[in-house]
């Protein structure tokens, strides 16, 4: 039996570079259900604004977003526990990327080196991840390293995992990668 019902939302984090916009249309097909971007419910509601190159969210208007109550979904963006309330997320997908490789993808992109730094930052120490597990609580929270993986082996990975009775959680931890002065330096160094 499935632990996927009528009644399901599934969320899906993960800090920016990690596959979130390639892996959610995916997965939502796998799953069966609509997906919604937060990030573009935050812009027809007016909760994100722009300031020189930096996007705002009014995360307390975005918290007031009705993202939960709109049935069966797969809510995705970064600010997925800001977004949605804890009773209403059957599952949260948090996407994980070795930190030297995020850095390497978000530089491609153009990030700024400040922006780059700073979600390399809370990749290493798993700060999404936390926060999930406090908003949604440990069982409700599977994790997915997307470092060396296609959009669509990563959906497929993880449909299986979201609908198996028998799921096997493991928690990712950069820091044990990043355990010497030397290495997290040239990580933290632009």
């Amino acid at each position: 039996m499935s632990r996927i019902s009528s009644r399901t939302v599934v969320g899906l984090t993960g800090t920016p570079g990690t596959g979130k916009k390639s892996i959610a249309p995916l997965l939502a097909s796998l799953l069966g259900i609509p997906s919604v971007s937060i990030d573009e419910e935050a812009r027809m509601t007016g909760a994100l604004s722009e300031e020189g190159e930096d996007l705002l969210v009014d995360t307390e208007r975005l918290s007031r977003v009705s993202v939960e109550e709109t049935g069966r979904r797969l809510v995705f963006g970064h600010l997925l526990a800001e977004a949605v309330s804890r009773k209403a997320l059957d599952a949260a997908i948090v996407l994980r990327c070795e930190p030297k490789t995020l850095k390497e993808r978000l530089r491609r992109r153009g990030y700024p080196e400040p922006k780059v730094l700073e979600n390399v930052e809370a990749e290493l120490i798993g700060y999404l991840a936390a926060q999930a597990r406090q908003r949604f609580g440990r069982s409700r929270v599977h994790e997915f390293d997307t470092t060396a993986t296609t959009p669509r082996d990563a959906a497929k990975r993880i449909f299986h995992e979201v609908s198996s009775e028998t799921t096997r959680k493991k928690t990712i931890d950069w820091t044990y990668d990043y355990d010497s002065a030397p290495r997290l330096r040239s990580l933290l160094e632009r």
